[in-house]
Formats: C-alpha cells, structure tokens, sequence
C-alpha cells in the first residue's frame, strides 16, 4: 500500500478564508491525509495539494451560495465540496448526501468531531431520497459525474426557482453545450459558467450554475415526488 504524504502547512489564503475556523479546517486538512486516505476516500497522491485543490477550491464556491439557504451536497464523498463550504458559512443549512456507508461513517465523524451542527449526513443516492428529503435551495456537486447524469439526480432535489452548483474544470462550458437538452427537459430555464477564488486559488474554481422554474425535474419528477409524498404520508398514518 502507498503511503500517504505528509500535509503541507496551510497557506496564509487558508486563515483568511475559513476565518475564526480555521483550526477546523486543519483538523479536517488532517483527517482526510489520515483516515481520508487508509479509508480510500482520497488518493495519497492528492495529499499534497488538499489546501489548494480541495479545501480552497471547494470553499470559494460560497462566493455564489445565497445567504441562509438550504443546500444539498450530492455524492458528497469526503465532504467536498460540503464541508468546506460549512466551515465558511454557518448560516447555511447542509446536507451531505452520500450513499456509500463507509463515507457517510467518516463524513458523520467529520461533522460531530468539528461541531458543525448546521450539517446533516444522510445515506442515500439522489433518486431514492426523492420525496422524503425536503426540497432545497441549492445543490452543490464536485466531479460526481457528467452534467447530464447530474442534473438528473440534482435538479430533481430543488425546489422551484432554485439552484444547481455544479465545480467543474476546463472542459465545463463543453459540457454544458452538450447537456442542454437535457437540461431543458428538467426544467432548467438558466445557465452559465462561473469562475470564482479571485486571489485565493489559481487557476480559479469553475462552476456550472443552473437555475430551474417552478417545476424542477420537469414533469416526470413532479409525479415521482408526489407518488413519494403519498407514499411517506401513507406510512406515517400506519
């Protein structure tokens, strides 16, 4: 087995951005160089550069997350980009949705050994949460899969009017050209492509920002959540 390389100190953008936490944001720094990566979350090749292409990259996407929203993190992983964006704004309320269970242990690890007490873990995929899990203003994504695929589970979790955050590289605007068929047919109404972390990160993060109407998912998804809703109301009564 490869070991694991040793974690570079933080750079001075890391104390500036995550603030009054940044203690937290170290301890996290240090759990995934440690049981991040014996667990097979991250790849010890990627310990050297957690600051700037995990943990930063992932925290300057607060830069587009409107103020006191509700944000759902699909296929969260290890956390990113969920954890650093908690670390930096405690006026969110997250969910990080991951459906394997040995990330969902060390995502809950994570959240209760920090105190991020405006976090939640839930263990599912996307599409079977559908109907139980309360719609949200925002969801947020990190190379879980190709647009299309993601909008699919994504979009499908907003509620309406809301957003899709989706951190991607160099080929995003590719990407979004080839997905917005898909897109439109869930109700997709804008998109655009964001680059964020002026001063902090470099290159600069790139997000895939989709915007729903009032029927997200469209109209298939609109009957698979109220055939959910039914079903979760019809349990609640037995």
């Amino acid at each position: 087995m490869t070991e694991a390389a040793e974690l570079p100190q933080a750079p001075a953008e890391a104390q500036a951005v995550f603030g009054e936490l940044f203690p937290e944001a170290v301890r996290y720094a240090e759990l995934l160089a440690d049981a991040g990566v014996k667990r097979g979350l991250i790849g010890p090749r990627e310990v050297p550069r957690l600051w700037e292409r995990h943990l930063l990259n992932c925290a300057v996407l607060s830069e587009v997350v409107p103020e006191g929203v509700t944000v759902c993190d699909v296929g969260s992983g290890a956390g990113l980009p969920g954890i650093p964006l908690a670390l930096v704004r405690p006026d969110l309320k997250i969910t990080l949705l991951e459906p394997l269970l040995r990330r969902t242990n060390f995502l809950q690890e994570v959240v209760e050994l920090l105190g991020l007490d405006h976090v939640t873990v839930v263990r599912g995929r996307a599409e079977e949460v559908l109907g139980t899990l309360q719609p949200v203003h925002v969801v947020t994504a990190r190379a879980v899969a190709p647009l299309d695929r993601l909008a699919g589970w994504g979009v499908p979790l907003l509620k309406p009017y809301g957003e899709m955050l989706a951190l991607k590289g160099d080929t995003a605007e590719e990407e979004l050209n080839g997905a917005r068929a898909a897109l439109s047919k869930l109700g997709v109404l804008e998109t655009e492509v964001l680059h964020v972390g002026e001063g902090v990160v470099d290159p600069l993060s790139t997000v895939v920002r989709v915007v729903v109407g009032e029927s997200p998912g469209g109209v298939r998804f609109a009957a698979k959540r109220a055939k959910a809703a039914r079903t979760g109301r019809t349990r609640r009564r037995r």
